[in-house]
């Protein structure tokens, strides 16, 4: 038995569905001879009589009412194909794993990535927050599709895109002697009890040769990997630090005040993805959504 043509089987399909060769062929895109003559060529190859003639028309026999069954079965198969080959080239299915720092973690980007999965109803989300060496890890072994951790990246051969930096600001407890003041530089924390992010990391590096450029003595009585720590201790009272401006939005009414330090230090992060393989459209989309969310931060400081 010769194979049947696909096309023999949509003419069959547009026959049921619409009664009428004429009607059939428009539904395919063909001509009414080319709709008939593929229904003349499926009848022989299956050996069965499909349509009866009635008057000035055709209606299936009883063959054709139970073949269709089965080939509407089959069709909607295929229109699930389509469908989902739509969702994809529309970016919004399938599962996409993050990991991000912990000032990210803590509230900007799950909110963001919440508004994100709205829009993309059959998009799924495995959401992380951990350490930047540890994003940049799971990245690296491929048990994530993005991450997003502070820069320098440790790994120079990780391909990234780095997001817009912003600038770190003071905080302090509620009610403390600086709150009144819209800008804070080095000198106001001579003698002030400091939450400092914890030795070694490039941060506070960079934090501690600001202060020390101006020869400033801080009381360094704890240290912390987490800014999210940091300002829960500012929250109670003990002492100011320098902190990421995601955190502090975090702790805005909750105990701490935050304000613009001079000069600048930028809290600078990006976007990392697995060397194996090309970054997935949708995982491009989130970082894109991420860089203009901080474009429109940076706008509404201004």
């Amino acid at each position: 038995m010769a194979r049947i043509n696909l096309r023999q089987v949509e003419a069959f399909r547009a026959m049921m569905l619409t009664g009428s060769v004429t009607e059939a062929a428009a539904l395919m895109g063909v001509t009414q001879p080319a709709a008939s003559r593929l229904l003349r060529d499926f009848q022989a190859l299956l050996k069965m009589k499909l349509f009866e003639k009635r008057g000035t028309g055709l209606v299936p026999t009883a063959a054709a009412t139970t073949l269709y069954t089965e080939v509407e079965r089959s069709f909607v198969g295929l229109d699930r194909i389509s469908a989902a080959a739509e969702e994809i080239r529309g970016r919004r299915i399938g599962m996409l794993r993050v990991a991000a720092l912990p000032a990210l973690a803590n509230g900007y980007l799950p909110r963001l990535a919440g508004r994100f999965l709205v829009e993309r109803p059959s998009l799924n989300l495995s959401f992380f927050g951990v350490i930047s060496p540890l994003v940049v890890d799971w990245v690296l072994n491929n048990q994530c599709d993005l991450g997003f951790a502070e820069v320098p990246i440790a790994h120079a051969g990780l391909p990234s895109v780095r997001m817009p930096p912003l600038p770190r600001v003071a905080v302090m407890p509620e009610g403390h002697r600086l709150a009144t003041k819209a800008v804070i530089v080095p000198r106001d924390f001579e003698g002030e009890t400091f939450v400092s992010l914890s030795a070694g990391s490039s941060s506070r590096h960079v934090i501690d040769q600001v202060f020390n450029r101006e020869d400033i003595s801080r009381v360094l009585r704890v240290e912390t990997s987490l800014s999210e720590i940091m300002c829960g201790m500012v929250s109670s009272g003990l002492g100011v630090g320098i902190c990421d401006p995601f955190t502090a939005r975090e702790f805005a009414g909750r105990g701490v005040v935050a304000r613009r330090f001079e000069p600048p230090i930028d809290f600078e992060f990006a976007a990392v993805f697995p060397p194996q393989r090309s970054p997935s459209p949708v995982a491009q989309d989130l970082v894109e959504a991420v860089r203009q969310s901080i474009i429109a931060m940076t706008a509404a400081e201004v």
